[in-house]
Formats: structure tokens, sequence, C-alpha cells
């Protein structure tokens, strides 16, 4: 299993994207070895950043970044939030230190440490190197 962080899917989602090449080729090596996981934030965080616009390309409207989450509901596993996930954030905000929106990254953390994921696919590892200890940071 490989929980799959946002910057990846948008990487894969935009032809002229940063590490487009990169992004796609991650994807399908993972779906290769099991299950593909992702959170409804991290969907949300996919609708934020394909509908505002990018030095690389221009932003999807509304509608079609829904749509491109509705493909994504069909192709992974989706980890929910809720209880569990909150009481998990919760010990690693005693545990390590963040704030402001590396808030956020805890949070994805919290998502795969309650549903027993280990294991996160990201262009961003320097995010999550504070829990190195806990989960395996992949960086394509």
């Amino acid at each position: 299993m490989s929980f799959i962080d946002t910057n990846v899917l948008v990487y894969a989602a935009v032809d002229g994207a940063p590490l487009f090449d990169r992004a796609r080729a991650v994807l399908a090596r993972a779906a290769d070895d099991g299950p593909v996981t992702i959170s409804r934030q991290v969907l949300r965080e996919y609708l934020s950043v394909m509908t505002r616009q990018q030095i690389w390309g221009k932003p999807l409207t509304l509608t079609q970044a829904v749509g491109d989450t509705a493909e994504f509901l069909r192709q992974f596993t989706v980890l929910e939030d809720g209880p569990l996930v909150w009481d998990r954030l919760i010990v690693l905000s005693r545990r390590y230190s963040f704030a402001g929106r590396q808030i956020h990254d805890a949070n994805i953390v919290a998502t795969m440490l309650a549903h027993g994921e280990r294991r996160i696919l990201t262009f961003n590892g320097a995010d999550f190197r504070r829990f190195a200890r806990l989960i395996e940071v992949v960086a394509p």
C-alpha cells in the first residue's frame, strides 16, 4: 500500500507541469505494487491547487477539478477521517513540533497511522521528514 500526496496527483494531471513524467510513472508503479490510498483532505487540496493559477498551467474550472476527483475516487482507496484520525493528530501534536500549514501534513500522517498505512509517495519529502520514525517517506 502507498498513500499518495496531493502534489503527485497535481503533477500527474497537467502535461507541462514540473515532474509530470515522474508523477505519472510513480502512480503507475504504485498501482502495480498494491492498493493506492488517498484521503478526502488530499481531494480538497487537489481542488484548491488545480483551480488557482499556476506558473505551469491554466487553472481548471471547479467542475473539471471535481471530475478529476471523481476519477480518483474510482482509482484509489479513500482513508476516511474521523475521531480516530483526530486522536492520532492530537498524539502527534504532543510528540512533534508543527503549526500552521504543517498541521495539514500532520493530519495526513494521522490519517495514515489510523488506517495502518505506513508509506507516502510525495515530492515534498521535507514536509514529512519529522515523522520518518513512523512512516516511510518515498520521494519519486
